[in-house]
C-alpha cells in the first residue's frame, strides 16, 4: 500500500512538473507584458533581428522620402541604409525595440481598445537623430505615427485584439498551481516513501524526465511555430523568427536547469541510500 501511494505521488509530481516548468516559463517570458519586453530588449542584440529592423526602417524611411518628392528626385537609399544600420547596431535601438513590442503584447493580449489590426508603430525610432537628420535634409518630417502591420490577411491568419487576453487572465494562477502542486507532490512522496534516498532518486529521475521531454516539446513544435510565422513576410518575418530564436534559448536555458537538478538529485540520492545502508544494522 505505502508503494503503491508513493508511486502515485511520483507519477503526479512528475505531470505537475512537466506543466510547471513550461507555463512558469510562458508566463514570466511571454504571457507577462514586461517579461516580454525584456525578451525583446535582449533579442535586440542579435545582428540578424537588427539587419532585418535596419531593411524595414530604411524602406519605410525611403518611401517617405519618394513620397515626399513625388517621384520628382532619385533616393540614395544607400545613405538611408547607413544611417539606419548605425541607429539599430547603436544603445538607442534596444529600448525602443522593446517599446514597440510592449505595445503589439498589449494589443494581442489586452481586449481593451479598438484598433482593427495588428500593427507596429515606427515612427518613434524613425524619430531617432541620425535617422531624423537624414529625413530632415530631404525636407521630411518623421510623422506622428506609422503603424506597419505584423501579419498579413490571410485566411489561415486570423487575429482580433485581445485573443490572448484569456492568458493574461488565467496564466498567473495556472502556473503558480502548477508550481505549488509539484512542490507539495514531491513533500509529500518524500514523506510517504520508506527509503528516503530512493524517493530523492526517482524526483531526479522526474526532473530529468521533464527537462528531456521538454527539449523534445520544442523540436516538435517547431512546424507549427514556422506555420504562425506564415503570416508574415520579409523584414517582419526575419524579426519574428530572431525573437522565436530568444524565446527558444531562454526555454532551453530553463529546461537545462531542471535537468542539472534533475542529475543532482539523482546524486544526492544515491549518496542518501549509501549512507542509509551503511547506518543500517546488520542484524
Amino acid at each position: 500500500m505505502r508503494f503503491a501511494v508513493t508511486l502515485v505521488l511520483w507519477l503526479c509530481t512528475t505531470v505537475a512538473l512537466a506543466v510547471a516548468v513550461p507555463a512558469a516559463w510562458a508566463q514570466l517570458n511571454i504571457v507577462n507584458e514586461g517579461g516580454y519586453a525584456a525578451l525583446a530588449l535582449k533579442a535586440a542584440d542579435d545582428p540578424a533581428l537588427q539587419s532585418a529592423a535596419a531593411g524595414e526602417l530604411t524602406t519605410r524611411a525611403t518611401a517617405l522620402i519618394a513620397a515626399h518628392g513625388a517621384g520628382r528626385h532619385p533616393v540614395d537609399s544607400s545613405q538611408v541604409r547607413d544611417a539606419v544600420t548605425a541607429f539599430t547596431a547603436g544603445p538607442s535601438f534596444p529600448p525602443l525595440f522593446a517599446q514597440a513590442n510592449r505595445a503589439a503584447h498589449q494589443w494581442l493580449f489586452n481586449s481593451a481598445g479598438s484598433a482593427d489590426s495588428w500593427v507596429v508603430d515606427l515612427a518613434p525610432m524613425l524619430n531617432d537623430s541620425s535617422i531624423r537628420q537624414i529625413l530632415s535634409s530631404h525636407n521630411v518630417k518623421v510623422p506622428a505615427t506609422l503603424t506597419v502591420p505584423l501579419t498579413v490577411s490571410t485566411p489561415s491568419v486570423s487575429l482580433r485584439q485581445g485573443q490572448l487576453s484569456r492568458l493574461a487572465t488565467w496564466g498567473p494562477w495556472v502556473s503558480i498551481g502548477a508550481v505549488a502542486l509539484s512542490g507539495l507532490c514531491a513533500l509529500l512522496m518524500l514523506a510517504a516513501a520508506r527509503r528516503r534516498g530512493k524517493a530523492l532518486t526517482s524526483l531526479g529521475v522526474s526532473a530529468l524526465l521533464v527537462g528531456a521531454a521538454g527539449w523534445a516539446g520544442i523540436e516538435l513544435g517547431g512546424r507549427y511555430v514556422n506555420g504562425a510565422l506564415n503570416g508574415t513576410t520579409g523584414d517582419i518575418r526575419q524579426i519574428a523568427e530572431a525573437m522565436v530564436g530568444r524565446a527558444e534559448a531562454s526555454l532551453h536555458q530553463w529546461l537545462d536547469v531542471t535537468l542539472i537538478a534533475g542529475a543532482a538529485l539523482v546524486v544526492i540520492g544515491v549518496l542518501v541510500a549509501i549512507v542509509g545502508s551503511v547506518r543500517r544494522p546488520s542484524g
